[in-house]
């Protein structure tokens, strides 16, 4: 809109005003908003013409089903959302450092990934609850004593790490000492938690996995192992039912 065209259509505006007092208010917010309109107008019709964005290159043709076939190079890369993803991941593991492992061919072993144990999941929620809270304290440094002031602790001992397991199932509501586990469920092995207990150490088998913090090549402390261990000398306990 043009200078012009811009007094003309004011001067229409006040020509609807009149002179009159009644309803002038109105009148001359009417005016106002005639005004805004205009100015946003000139500033539309102003400004420089945005400029154009470059016309894509041609899409390359997507290769036949026959063709991706004889040539697999010719696949498209994947999207993120469809068969796959173009976004780099990197890992400080290499291919050789990343295992799981279980125990033999038992149906209700865990698995022991890359050092974290995952649970069957036919499991009963007992059962998952304590292994996913001993999770999360694998790699705490071994510490006599810790995690019987309280369950949350910077490091944990043998019947700290232990008991932390069974409380994460609700299967104890205090920590126990090693000594209190030889007394603790009922006696021998369960068919998913089992306790080896004796006045000096404790361990427990979850789903197949020892959970222990005897040292090995990555030092003590609680973590999962898919060995074995002597179980002479331990009295051996379970939680009932379990």
């Amino acid at each position: 809109m043009g200078a012009a065209t811009a007094l003309a259509t004011l001067a229409i505006a006040f020509g609807h005003i009149g002179l009159g007092v009644s309803g002038g208010h109105e009148r001359i917010q009417a005016v106002s908003d005639s005004l805004a309109l205009i100015s946003v107008r000139q500033q539309i019709e102003s400004a420089p013409p945005q400029a154009q964005p470059a016309p894509e290159e041609q899409a390359a043709a997507v290769p036949t089903a026959a063709e991706i076939e004889a040539d697999p190079s010719k696949l498209p890369a994947a999207s993120a959302g469809t068969n796959g993803t173009t976004v780099p991941h990197k890992s400080n593991l290499s291919r050789e450092e990343i295992f799981a492992h279980s125990r033999g061919d038992d149906p209700n072993a865990a698995i022991l990934l890359t050092g974290v144990a995952l649970a069957p999941p036919n499991a009963p929620e007992a059962v998952k609850g304590a292994i996913n809270a001993a999770n999360t304290i694998i790699g705490r440094p071994y510490i006599w004593g810790g995690g019987h002031a309280s369950f949350y602790s910077r490091g944990y001992d043998c019947s700290g790490s232990v008991s932390f397991a069974l409380f994460g199932g609700g299967l104890i509501p205090r920590p126990l000492t090693s000594g209190e586990l030889e007394h603790w469920g009922a006696p021998g092995p369960g068919k998913w938690i089992t306790v080896y207990a004796n006045a000096s150490h404790t361990f427990a088998e979850i789903a197949g996995l020892r959970w222990d913090t005897v040292g090995d090549e990555q030092g003590t402390g609680p973590r999962w192992h898919l060995a074995t261990t002597s179980t002479a000398g331990f009295v051996v306990r379970h939680p009932p039912g379990l």
